[in-house]
């Protein structure tokens, strides 16, 4: 028991050096197959800093070993990445985004709801369907040793941001199904450059994203306007 518990104190004290280290301006560049890699959206949600890539995919942000980057854009899927150590030491950070499928119109294809994995004995009545984040959260914690690992390397903490992140994105994927471009511009006279800025605004209101979960989209109407107001202001004073 005594060498074990040494064993954890080398560990944690590594670890603990390791989460200590300093900031460092990280150049990347975003590679898509097909679509525009120009403007993709870039943010360290570490320490709050945000950029776009130019027109090369081309990108600078300030980042430590542990930070988490989100990679958002119109014509490409959401992306994450957790910068490692080796991240830092390399000239240029490679970032593989997909280009967005287009999504066709609903087709409702089962006529008898009634038949499913549960009625069928396939799965179990009752079970807990668990998202990618909220899976790998549970298996770092599936025992006692891996939970008291994972919570001295800072894993656990890590998969707690990202399971947040995960979050984040199905609301914006959700906000995004309920307005087009042309309802944010000449409406609620949002900038065009600043939609998915007033959007990542728009879910940190409690209010709105309890409207949003409900799919009551008159009421998430009615929060948005006020809330593009202040949005508004926000970046008028900025500027």
């Amino acid at each position: 028991m005594r060498e074990f518990l040494l064993i954890l104190f080398y560990l944690f004290s590594q670890i603990t050096i390791g989460q200590n280290g300093s900031q460092k301006l990280i150049h990347g560049k975003i590679r898509v197959k097909s679509g525009s890699i120009e403007g993709v959206t870039v943010i360290n949600l570490v320490n709050e800093k945000s950029t776009a890539s130019d027109s090369n995919g081309d990108f600078y942000i300030l980042a430590k070993a542990d930070d988490l980057l989100v990679f958002s854009s119109v014509n490409l899927e959401y992306f994450r990445r957790i910068i490692e150590e080796n991240d830092l030491k390399s000239e240029v950070l490679i970032i593989k985004m997909t280009s967005k499928t287009t999504e066709l119109k609903e087709v409702i294809v089962n006529k008898h709801p009634e038949i499913n994995a549960v009625s069928l004995g396939i799965s179990p009545k009752g079970v807990k369907h668990y998202t990618p984040a909220e899976r790998k959260l549970y298996t770092a914690n599936s025992t006692p040793v891996d939970a008291l690992l994972n919570l001295m390397s800072g894993r656990t903490a890590m998969l707690k941001k990202e399971l947040e992140v995960e979050k984040k994105e199905y609301l914006l994927m959700k906000i995004g199904t309920l307005f087009d471009d042309d309802y944010y511009i000449k409406t609620l006279k949002i900038p065009a450059n600043y939609i998915k800025g007033f959007q990542y605004y728009c879910i940190e209101n409690t209010n709105f994203v309890m409207a949003l979960k409900s799919k009551n989209k008159t009421m998430t109407k009615f929060l948005i306007v006020p809330l593009a107001e202040k949005y508004i202001e926000i970046i008028s004073d900025e500027n």
